[in-house]
């Protein structure tokens, strides 16, 4: 299977909020004519039949313009349909890699997105990698809200109140992630599913 690039894994995700398809409702509930909407625009008759055909994406500044002509929210285009239950797959080839932060010249771990696809989620999942490292060599980090991690290969340690906490291949931890907590792959390093929960308001 060739392996999407980062502009088609966009494309493709952006295409599932189909959002050519609400333009067009939307126009033809409130009766206005690709001319009329035009002119309230600024944006031509042709670019906005493209986008109600799916041939263009429209960025943000644009939609929010079509947004205030018809007085609503972008989230009229980025909300879920009326009535869908959620569903989302996310295939591997689609998932993007990342460091921990993009300026970390020796990332602690990189991580990739399990559920970037989903809409409404009240978590985050990732896949994450720890590299290959000394025992000593750990950066501490904090969020708030609630952290699960299964580890599917090799052995993290999880500093958590100044305590080393080892976990090995099955192991698995929940956190109070508001407390400063770090990752070392130790020698081997190592892979794990993490979720992320927000705190409840």
């Amino acid at each position: 299977m060739k392996q999407e690039s980062g502009p088609e894994t966009i494309q493709r995700v952006l295409s599932n909020y189909d959002l050519g398809a609400k333009l067009r409702v939307l126009r033809l509930r409130k009766k206005i004519a690709l001319a009329d909407l035009a002119k309230h625009t600024g944006l031509s008759a042709s670019m906005l039949s493209q986008l109600e055909n799916g041939k263009m994406t429209p960025t943000l500044p644009t939609l929010a313009r079509i947004s205030m002509v018809f007085d609503v929210g972008l989230d009229y285009f980025f909300g879920q349909k009326k009535g869908q239950k959620l569903f989302s797959v996310v295939r591997a080839a689609e998932r993007m890699r990342f460091p921990e932060r993009a300026d970390a010249p020796r990332p602690a771990y990189s991580f990739e997105c399990l559920t970037f696809a989903a809409q409404g989620q009240n978590f985050q999942a990732y896949l994450a990698d720890f590299p290959k490292a000394d025992k000593g060599e750990v950066t501490e980090h904090f969020h708030d809200g609630t952290e699960f991690v299964f580890v599917l290969d090799g052995a993290v340690t999880i500093r958590f109140q100044g305590e080393d906490h080892t976990l090995h291949e099955g192991d698995s931890l929940l956190m109070d992630s508001s407390e400063p907590h770090a990752y070392n792959g130790g020698k081997k390093g190592a892979r794990a599913v993490v979720v992320t929960v927000p705190p409840r308001l």
